[in-house]
Formats: structure tokens, C-alpha cells, sequence
């Protein structure tokens, strides 16, 4: 009975530990339980996150009794690539099918100057922001912190960047911080020194400012840059495009971002999504000024991409130049993010997958 043994085997397999998600100091308490040394635990975590290695027979390093310990005692998740599409601009997205069947997406965004690479926090957002795709999906689930990191793994492999730095940006499917502890730890797995070692200035998590979750952030040794997904100037207006004022308001959300610890050289990004004629008028270009007082602030200017189900437009050029112009007269660092992938739906706020059939 072929199909029974088949799910015998994914039974077994769901049982053993998924050491993708293991640091390296975890690794070497586990190996040392199936009888090797310490460093090997370290050797076991480069394999992993800086070869893109699974396959624990390659691992030539270890020892063979080792390596077959490993192969009956333990996992190593890795998303499986579903698809590939590519821009015309050179933006590619990756459709990944994690271990239970759900399905994500993952971007890569070439030039930006950097190579940048963006991922994905949870299987939909239960964050419902009314111009996000990707809210409309709702929550599935939590991605685990080896999903989360394993999309980097995925992205260094096929792309031959295991040995090319590259950028972060945690703003794919998901709230980061409605997943804080997964999150948080897939990104000290990818800076680790023993993997891809991606330096926290090389990483920018966005949220559209889950405050509780902004607050543990602050004390995080490993800081990544911090974009606040604003969209609104008002307590009304917010409360129409992000849902999540209604529980921590605009002005909660400001006065946290008053007092997180930024270094000598650092600044919040604020992500300000512009719809025609909702927040896109020269007094919220002003409103927008105000409550940017006393911050060490840019602001990122993104047009709306519209989308089939989302019931707002773009706005027109000539309306971002002058909302735009607003912000650099106050002296306020303003960029208008050029859409990337538009043409393959991988834009801000496009992700979005169908729900397959578990």
C-alpha cells in the first residue's frame, strides 16, 4: 500500500525536529545529543544557511555516522519553488509551496541600487488595509522563523547570491510584527556569521505599527531599519485605510516612533501610499509635514497599483510632483517609489495567492 506508506513517512518526518530553525548554539546542543562534538553543530548551520545545503549526505564535513544520524533523526524544511515569473523590468517573483501545501510569494528586485530581496512574515495579513491585495486574503497562518528565513535561502540559491550581499526588506505578505517572535528570529538565523551574515543594516522590516510589537523591537540587538507603513494624516482617515488605528491610534503610533532608539546616522522611513482623492491633497501633503515634526524622518511616496477587488485609483503624476513638493520645500527627505513588477503583480501591496487545496 504505497499511498499509506507515503503518509507514514510524512508523519514521521512532521515528528522530527526542522533544524532549519535552530541557531547555531541550538545545533550544537542537538548534535552533541546524537553523540558529536560542539563545532560540528557549527559546521552542521553553515551547510544549511551559508551552502544552501539539505541534503545531509553532502555534508562532507561530518562524520558519516553523523550524517545518517541526522538523516533518521531530523529535517530540513526548504520552500519549494511553484513558479517563476519575470518582469520587464527585471523583477522576479517566486511562488513557494511550504511543507503543509500553502502557498506564499517572494520577490526579488534587482538594482535598487542594491540587490534587494523581499519576503514574506505570514500566509495572508489579518491587517485588512484597504488597499493591499494581500489583505484580502486574510490569515491563513504564521510563517515559522526556517519559512521565513528559508525564503532568503531560497532566493540566495537560485539566484547564485550565496556569496553576493543583498538586502531585505520584510514587506511581502504579512504583518512582521503579528509574528514578532518567528520573525525576529528568522532574521538573527540570516545575520548570523555562520550563515549569510546580512548585516541589520541591510535589513528594513516594515509594520503598519502593531505598537506592542514596536516596543520590543526598540530593545532588539539586532536592529533592522524601521519603515512605518503610515498611509493617512488623520485619526478618520486612518481608521478607513489601515483598521488597526481603531486599537493603536495615529498619535499613539507617532509618539512611538518619537522615542524608538534610531543610531547616530539612522531615520524611520515612513511608507505613504497614495490613493486619488482620498489622502492625496496638498493639506495632507501638510498634515503630513506637521506630524513629521521633531523626527528624523523620509517619507516614501508609493502611488497606489491598483488591483482587481481594491477600490481605490492612482493618483495622477502631476498629483504626486505637487504632493511631493510639499514635503521637500519643508526640508522633509521624499522619494516616490517607481512601482517594480507591476506587469507580474510583485508591486507593493499586489501579493497574493490563490488558497490551494489542502
Amino acid at each position: 500500500m504505497p499511498e499509506l506508506d507515503d503518509e507514514i513517512a510524512t508523519t514521521a518526518a512532521a515528528t522530527r525536529p526542522d533544524l532549519a530553525g535552530l541557531t547555531p548554539e541550538e545545533l550544537s546542543s542537538f548534535v552533541v545529543e546524537l553523540g558529536g562534538k560542539p563545532f560540528q553543530g557549527k559546521q552542521l548551520f553553515r551547510w544549511i544557511h551559508k551552502k544552501g545545503i539539505t541534503d545531509f549526505s553532502a555534508m562532507t564535513t561530518l562524520p558519516k555516522a553523523l550524517r545518517a544520524a541526522l538523516a533518521e533523526q531530523a529535517v530540513v524544511s526548504t520552500p519549494d519553488v511553484v513558479r517563476k515569473d519575470t518582469s520587464s523590468d527585471g523583477t522576479t517573483k517566486f511562488l513557494l509551496r511550504l511543507g503543509d501545501g500553502r502557498q506564499i510569494e517572494a520577490v526579488f528586485i534587482p538594482d535598487t541600487p542594491s540587490q534587494t530581496f523581499c519576503i514574506s512574515t505570514q500566509v495572508g495579513c489579518a491587517m485588512k488595509c484597504g488597499f493591499c491585495l494581500t489583505g484580502t486574503m486574510g490569515l491563513t497562518r504564521h510563517l515559522t522563523a526556517a519559512e521565513i528565513a528559508g525564503q532568503v535561502r531560497v532566493l540566495a540559491r537560485e539566484l547564485d547570491f550565496l556569496d553576493t550581499p543583498f538586502n531585505i526588506v520584510v514587506m511581502g505578505m504579512g504583518e512582521p510584527l503579528h509574528n514578532y517572535d518567528a520573525t525576529m528570529r528568522a532574521l538573527q538565523l540570516v545575520g548570523s556569521e555562520d550563515g549569510l551574515h546580512v548585516s541589520p543594516r541591510r535589513v528594513t522590516l516594515s509594520t503598519v505599527g502593531v505598537l506592542p510589537g514596536l516596543a520590543k523591537l526598540a530593545e532588539e540587538a539586532y536592529m533592522p531599519n524601521l519603515a512605518i507603513s503610515l498611509h493617512a494624516t488623520t485619526e478618520d482617515q486612518r481608521d478607513l485605510l489601515v483598521p488597526i488605528n481603531r486599537k493603536y491610534s495615529l498619535a499613539q503610533l507617532m509618539d512611538a516612533c518619537r522615542r524608538f532608539p534610531l543610531k547616530k546616522r539612522s531615520r524611520i522611513t515612513f511608507e505613504y501610499v497614495m490613493l486619488a482623492g482620498v489622502n492625496d491633497s496638498i493639506e495632507d501633503a501638510r498634515r503630513l509635514v506637521r506630524l513629521m515634526n521633531g523626527l528624523k524622518a523620509k517619507i516614501n511616496l508609493l502611488p497606489l497599483n491598483e488591483a482587481a477587488g481594491i477600490p481605490y485609483r492612482r493618483p495622477s503624476d502631476e498629483r504626486v510632483d505637487a504632493f511631493a513638493q510639499v514635503l521637500a520645500n519643508a526640508h522633509i527627505t521624499v522619494s516616490v517609489r517607481k512601482s517594480r513588477g507591476r506587469d507580474i503583480r510583485a508591486a507593493c501591496g499586489q501579493l497574493a495567492v490563490e488558497k490551494p487545496a489542502i
